[in-house]
C-alpha cells in the first residue's frame, strides 16, 4: 500500500517543483525589472562624469600623442633643414666652380682651383688668401682669374696657403692694352674699386665701355686675358672696372703660363708714352 502511494507523491512533489521554479523566475525578472528601473536614474546620473572622465583621458592621450608627433616633426624638420644647408652650400660651391669654367685661359699648361678662406686686405691693402700653396705647385707670380677673367696674381706663397694680390691694390700693375685701338698701357691701382689707366697715348681717345685685356708685356701674362672696361673718363683720369667682382669672390683659377713668373725689379718694360704724356713711374712690381 505505502509502495503504490510513494510513486504518486513523487509526481506530485516534481509537479510542485516545478510550478515554484517557474514561479521564481517570474519573481526574479520582475525584481530584477523594478530594480533596473530604480537603478536606471542613478546609472545615468553616473555614467556622465564616466563618459566625461573617459572622454578627458582620450584628450589627455591624444595630447600625449600630438606632443610626440611634433617632436618627431620637430626632429625631422631639423633634419631637412641640415639637408637644406648642405644642398644650398653644394650649390653655391657648384656655382662657383661653374663659374671658373666661364673663362678657360688658351696656352696654359697648368691650373689649379682653390678656395679664398679670408680677406686679409683693409683700407690700405687688396688681397685675399686662397687655400692652395706650395704642395699643390703654386709660385709666386702665377695669374689668379674666374670665369670673367684677371684678378690678380700670388704675391706670397706658403705650404698650405698663398696670397692673391687683387688688381685694386695700390702694390698691383698690370701691362693692358685697349682692345679695339690695341694700345698700350698700365693698369694700376689704387686701393679703390676701380684701378687707374695709366701711360696711355694723349691723343688716344679712352671710351667708357671699351674692353681692357693684358699685353703680355712683361713676362708675367700672356696677351688677351679679358682684365676689365673703362667705367669713366673724367679729367684725364681713366677708371677701370675689372669684370670679376673682387668683393664676392668664393673660388679663384691659379694658372700656370709657364712665363717664369715674376720678374726682377725694373725688368718689366714701360710702354711708350707719346710725347708730352705725363709719365709716372710705378712701384716695381712686386
Amino acid at each position: 500500500m505505502a509502495q503504490r502511494a510513494v510513486v504518486p507523491f513523487l509526481v506530485l512533489l516534481s509537479m510542485m517543483f516545478i510550478v515554484l521554479g517557474k514561479a521564481d523566475v517570474l519573481l526574479f525578472d520582475r525584481l530584477r525589472v523594478v530594480i533596473a528601473d530604480a537603478a536606471a536614474p542613478l546609472l545615468e546620473a553616473l555614467a556622465q562624469p564616466v563618459a566625461t572622465m573617459a572622454s578627458g583621458v582620450r584628450h589627455v592621450e591624444g595630447v600625449f600623442d600630438l606632443y610626440r608627433e611634433n617632436e618627431r616633426l620637430r626632429e625631422e624638420n631639423a633634419r631637412l633643414l641640415q639637408w637644406q644647408d648642405v644642398a644650398r652650400r653644394l650649390e653655391t660651391e657648384n656655382a662657383g666652380l661653374r663659374d671658373l669654367t666661364k673663362f678657360v685661359p688658351e696656352g696654359a699648361p697648368r691650373f689649379i682651383s682653390a678656395q679664398i678662406i679670408a680677406d686679409s686686405g683693409g683700407a690700405f691693402a687688396r688681397s685675399v688668401l686662397v687655400s692652395a700653396g706650395g704642395r699643390e705647385g703654386v709660385t709666386r707670380g702665377q695669374a689668379a682669374v674666374t670665369g670673367e677673367g684677371l684678378v690678380g696674381r700670388v704675391a706670397e706663397v706658403g705650404g698650405r696657403a698663398a696670397r692673391i694680390l687683387l688688381l685694386t691694390d695700390l702694390n698691383s700693375h698690370i701691362p693692358v692694352m685697349l682692345d679695339s685701338s690695341r694700345e698700350r698701357a698700365v693698369m694700376a691701382g689704387d686701393n679703390s674699386d676701380q684701378p687707374r689707366l695709366l701711360y696711355l697715348p694723349i691723343n688716344v681717345t679712352a671710351k667708357p665701355g671699351e674692353r681692357i685685356v693684358t699685353d703680355g708685356s712683361g713676362g708675367i701674362f700672356p696677351p688677351g686675358v679679358p682684365v676689365g672696361v673703362v667705367a669713366s673718363v673724367d679729367s684725364g683720369i681713366i677708371r677701370v672696372e675689372p669684370y670679376a667682382d673682387l668683393s664676392r669672390m668664393e673660388y679663384v683659377r691659379i694658372v700656370d703660363f709657364g712665363l717664369g713668373g715674376v720678374l726682377p725689379q725694373n725688368a718689366m718694360p714701360l710702354p711708350r708714352a707719346a710725347r708730352g704724356a705725363r709719365v709716372v713711374v710705378p712701384d716695381p712690381v712686386r
